[in-house]
């Protein structure tokens, strides 16, 4: 992370609180060591999105996926939990951060989607929805392609739900999420797409409660 993406500093963290701030293109993470406190505000200059027919799918990938059985919002917690194992390099998931992302799933607004194998969790990956905007997290496996195989699940959804019209914020754009399609626009591109995208009442990519 660059300081220049951090927006402000608090110590208040709230689920309406982050809920709102994910619709103003910022996103919370505590800028202590391992992710602690306090809580900063970000929004990169240089945002990692995947748009509609991004989606870099291999052929291996390909195959990989359909060993796996794909849910949504059957394993949230788990997933959480696994994304913030602090044997994770660079993990940032506290258990406040954890608890308020909990507390966003209960309310209907932060969804996972998971892989299985053999009756087990493989991978996932988890974010906050609102519109037809999907702001990923985090993303975890436990085997080869499992996380990937969650990501073409989630785009697979939101192509239904949103043909054309969906934005995956992906925070900051790395190389690895780069050979998977996600690409790098600026702040400002950033909050046109989430604007527009965001306004979509109509996506049902995932489960209303």
């Amino acid at each position: 992370m660059d300081l220049e993406d951090l927006r402000a500093v608090g110590t208040a963290l709230e689920a309406d609180q982050v809920l709102s701030a994910y619709r103003a293109g910022l996103f919370p993470m505590g800028i202590g060591e391992g992710g602690t406190g306090p809580i900063g505000w970000w929004a990169p200059e240089r945002r990692g999105v995947l748009r509609p027919g991004d989606l870099h799918v291999s052929h291996s990938l390909r195959a990989s996926a359909r060993r796996f059985t794909a849910t949504v919002d059957t394993a949230f917690a788990e997933v959480v939990s696994a994304c913030a194992d602090p044997q994770r390099e660079g993990t940032w998931i506290t258990p406040r951060i954890a608890a308020v992302y909990r507390a966003l799933h209960a309310a209907g607004h932060a969804h996972s989607v998971e892989v299985w194998a053999d009756g087990e969790l493989a991978g996932g990956l988890y974010g906050v929805a609102f519109g037809a905007v999907f702001a990923g997290e985090s993303m975890f496996h436990r085997r080869t392609d499992a996380s990937k195989a969650a990501l073409v699940e989630l785009v697979r959804r939101l192509d239904a739900a949103a043909p054309g019209r969906w934005l995956v914020d992906a925070q900051w754009w790395t190389p690895h999420l780069g050979t998977l399609g996600v690409s790098e626009i600026s702040g400002l591109e950033y909050l046109a797409a989430l604007e527009d995208a965001g306004r979509d009442d109509h996506c049902q990519a995932f489960p209303t409660k």
